[in-house]
């Protein structure tokens, strides 16, 4: 039995699923564990024949206790079924890892260069994955890197406006969330049949990590985040965008220093830190109405969006479909309406009976512009690229 392990690290949960591979990829259980760090942190496992079903509280003080209970829970749970290989989810690759790869000593000692520059996520998953190759010696573990999808882009779309020597060490606009926009296009194409293939697609991946990605023929020609997910959107403690003027201003009035700016626009900004309550979406909306921090916070979150997808639809030429996917975007139907509201113009025009049902395409009928909730898969896909590039599976 061919066995592929997904292994999903966040900077405060472990998504995984484990799939049989054989002539299709077939999941056999998915789950999470939550709150890492915090108190009441708990594993959470869905079985796909419901035999698995279940949530209990466990001691995860910190990313290396939380993954040394999956792996002891995993080993128990497959028993004799040996794992085929093990593959991780790397959200800050170099600019040159383009392909999913088997791990070595060679790449790891390349991406521990690379820590300071996702702070929130990397460490983590180097961590994940040492933990993994010491548990499992002869299992492979294969890397399947989020800024892969956006290799390609077009330089103009991919340089920066800083002296050029820089670009040389691979500093430029890298792109973020790659495997799922992966499986988005994949979805689609199942959708929409290759025939049928819209040429021109945004999609906008919303949740505490936002962005969006404009696609032209099947490739990525832009995507909202740059160097370090930092950039572009609005997100739960990220703030996005910001003039670059605020470091000299900051550290001359108030002493601050790089790190600690670094750390008050990753942790401190975006939703929570103009709302001064809540990252999350649904409690801001709870609260909108009567506190003018939570009604800007959503605001500003909404404003942006929506000049994002027209800056993207100028970049595209015009658009075909829009995609909303992750947290925000595939479950709160308030928000893709106050997005959408004002895009007539570029053809965007949604049913708001479809939209507050949470249906897989929410445009009305007659709409130019095709608009669609898919609820994405980040496990799936590093799943079918580990078995892809193992030939686990020939027929995926």
């Amino acid at each position: 039995m061919k066995n592929v392990l997904a292994i999903n690290g966040g900077s405060s949960s472990i998504k995984f699923a484990l799939y049989e591979a054989n002539e299709v990829l077939r999941k056999k259980f998915e789950g999470s564990i939550e709150r890492i760090g915090l108190p009441n942190a708990f594993l959470r496992v869905k079985g796909i024949d419901g035999a698995d079903n279940f949530s209990k509280d466990i001691d995860a003080g910190d990313q290396k206790q939380a993954v040394g209970f999956l792996m002891d829970w995993i080993e128990k749970r497959i028993g004799d079924d040996a794992l085929s290989a093990v593959g991780h989810r790397i959200v800050q690759g170099s600019p040159k890892d383009s392909e999913t790869q088997l791990v070595t000593k060679e790449l790891l000692d390349d991406l521990y260069l690379y820590e300071a520059l996702d702070p929130e996520h990397l460490p983590q998953e180097l961590m994940i994955i040492e933990a993994f190759i010491y548990r499992f010696p002869d299992t492979p573990q294969v890397l399947c890197f989020d800024t892969a999808f956006h290799h390609d882009m077009p330089r103009v779309a991919k340089i920066l406006a800083i002296p050029r020597r820089y670009e040389a060490k691979g500093v430029r606009r890298l792109g973020f969330h790659g495997i799922s926009y992966s499986f988005l296009m994949r979805e689609l194409v199942q959708i929409a049949g290759k025939d049928a293939f819209p040429s021109r697609v945004i999609l906008a991946h919303l949740g505490s990590g936002a962005s969006l990605a404009a696609v032209e023929n099947g490739k990525s020609i832009d995507t909202s985040m740059g160097f370090t997910p930092s950039a572009g959107l609005v997100m739960g403690t990220r703030c996005g965008d910001l003039d670059p003027g605020l470091n000299y201003y900051l550290a001359r009035t108030e002493g601050t220093d790089a790190s600690q700016f670094q750390h008050m626009v990753d942790y401190e900004s975006g939703l929570l830190g103009i709302s001064e309550t809540s990252s999350d979406m649904k409690d801001l909306l709870l609260h909108e109405s009567s506190d003018v921090r939570a009604k800007e916070a959503i605001e500003v979150f909404c404003y942006q969006t929506k000049k994002w997808i027209g800056s993207y639809s100028a970049a595209l030429g015009g658009l075909d479909t829009l995609v909303f996917a992750g947290g925000i975007g595939e479950n709160v139907p308030v928000i893709r309406s106050r997005i959408c509201k004002g895009l007539e113009f570029l053809g965007v025009d949604i049913d708001e009976n479809l939209n507050k049902a949470n249906e897989g395409i929410i445009s009305k009928k007659m709409g130019k512009v095709a608009v669609r909730i898919i609820r994405t898969d980040e496990e799936f896909m590093i799943a079918q690229q580990v078995s892809q590039m193992l030939k686990l599976d020939t027929a995926i």
